[in-house]
């Protein structure tokens, strides 16, 4: 079955455009369309999307602030901000929020697909700038809870979580912000494979999430 979605963007343009855009491909349907955070939260409700792209500054309620309305009441719903700011404190308010992927507005229809299916398995999908960005935010500070502990001196190897060399071979991929597919290519093994590596890495590493596996090697000093 298609995947369903919803486009929140205030630029009737650009909404009119993605719309038409994905509307090409079959494996989403779209299921409702708004330009503000407060329709999109209203529209959840009912419509109730598998996946969400939205965008940042709108009026009447911004992205970020739907997004963390949303999550907060449909935990299991993706959100994939889609938006023109590469900035950091963007990008770290909208993971905050609750966002599973961050991409910039010029990736092509074909790239967002394969984003929205990232997603719905678990991934975090990032354009390649937003992750070199990610990773300077979590060189910088290691987040637990509403705490920053700066300079943390306490790391973990990677043997210590029984993580295999093809295990941490993927990580660091994926610390890089490509995708399954393009890491499948580069280690020669299909993306399904690395699909399953990741379910591994997540368990051995006791996370859910793309960021919390990056940020956990970040913070042992790994890559």
């Amino acid at each position: 079955m298609p995947i369903r979605i919803a486009i929140i963007d205030d630029n009737i343009n650009l909404l009119r455009s993605i719309s038409q855009n994905l509307s090409n491909f079959e494996e989403v349907t779209l299921v409702f369309k708004a330009m503000n955070g407060r329709d999109a939260v209203s529209l959840t409700e009912t419509e109730q999307p598998e996946v969400i792209l939205m965008d940042i500054e709108m009026p009447d309620m911004d992205g970020i602030e739907a997004t963390r309305l949303i999550k907060a009441k449909f935990p299991n719903i993706k959100i994939i901000m889609v938006t023109v700011f590469d900035r950091d404190d963007k990008i770290f308010e909208a993971i905050k929020a609750g966002a599973s992927g961050y991409l910039m507005k010029d990736e092509k229809p074909s790239r967002i697909i394969a984003a929205i299916e990232e997603a719905v398995e678990g991934g975090a999908p990032m354009s390649p700038t937003i992750a070199l960005k990610t990773l300077q935010i979590l060189r910088q500070q290691v987040v637990v809870g509403e705490k920053t502990i700066q300079n943390l001196d306490s790391v973990a190897s990677p043997e210590s979580f029984n993580l295999s060399k093809r295990e941490f071979e993927i990580l660091e991929k994926i610390a890089e912000g490509i995708t399954y597919q393009q890491i499948g290519d580069k280690l020669f093994i299909s993306a399904k494979t690395v699909r399953k590596h990741i379910e591994h890495i997540y368990e051995k590493l006791q996370v859910h999430t793309k960021f919390e596996a990056i940020k956990l090697g970040r913070q042992n000093h790994w890559f």
